[in-house]
């Protein structure tokens, strides 16, 4: 995949503080917020927020 500058890649941290992360790419252009996604956090073994660090 070409990397590009309008869709960084970008390390989603979970807000729950186990170190679990997930690594996506989103667009700046439609996006320029930090990222938030409820996803599964496999040490906790249930959804919680991972919030986008930068």
């Amino acid at each position: 995949m070409a990397r590009s500058d309008n869709r960084p890649v970008v390390t989603l941290r979970s807000s729950a503080g186990t170190g679990r992360t997930y690594v996506t790419r989103k667009s700046r252009r439609n996006n320029p917020d930090r990222l938030v996604l409820r996803k599964f956090d496999a040490v906790l073994g249930e959804h919680v927020l991972f919030r986008e660090e930068r």
